[in-house]
């Protein structure tokens, strides 16, 4: 066995020792609450100085009054007063949050027209045919080959193609936008 393993083993002995051989009997002593009178000499004995002082701040600790415990109720409050109400408490906690945004204002006033969605199309090319212009346009993988009248999938309907605009009216509004379509080539 190593050294320490051996001290250890000895005072493991020992502690069994103590827990078996120990005196285990309950106190049954009661400490009593002492009644002590604050003697008018302690304030004397602090401010005179004298050769008999170390004499009279031992009786003065000895003398010294324990005083009587004030009621919690009287301290804080009952548990039920306002005084324990939310925030208002004896511990007040701290939030580290940002404070709250003012409520925004109620506006009476009608809500905005709706507006048509910014068109979804790119332009990948445009061509003259028999005098009428066709413009090749791209959404997602789906490829379109319009001409003026032209409606594309139910909402947007083709009104004027004139280089280098392209007049297109969004059907469920009727709102006409423009599109870049590029210059003459």
């Amino acid at each position: 066995m190593k050294p320490y393993q051996i001290l250890m083993a000895l005072a493991l002995a020992a502690a069994a020792a103590l827990l078996i051989f120990g005196d285990s009997s309950p106190d049954s002593g009661i400490a009593e609450a002492v009644q002590r009178s604050v003697p008018a000499a302690t304030s004397e004995a602090a401010s005179v100085p004298s050769a008999a002082a170390p004499e009279r701040n031992a009786k003065a600790h000895a003398d010294a009054a324990i005083l009587r415990l004030i009621p919690r109720s009287t301290l804080v409050g009952e548990a039920d007063e306002a005084t324990f109400a939310a925030g208002a408490g004896i511990f007040q906690g701290q939030s580290w949050n940002p404070p709250a945004p003012p409520p925004a204002a109620v506006s009476h006033a009608a809500p905005a027209a709706p507006t048509a969605p910014p068109v979804p199309f790119a332009v990948i090319g445009k061509a003259l045919a028999d005098g009428v212009w066709e413009v090749y346009l791209v959404r997602g993988d789906k490829t379109y080959v319009v001409r003026p009248q032209t409606i594309i999938d139910g909402s947007y309907r083709v009104e004027k193609i004139a280089p280098p605009a392209m007049s297109i009216t969004y059907l469920p509004l009727n709102q006409v936008q423009q599109m870049n379509i590029g210059a003459l080539d």
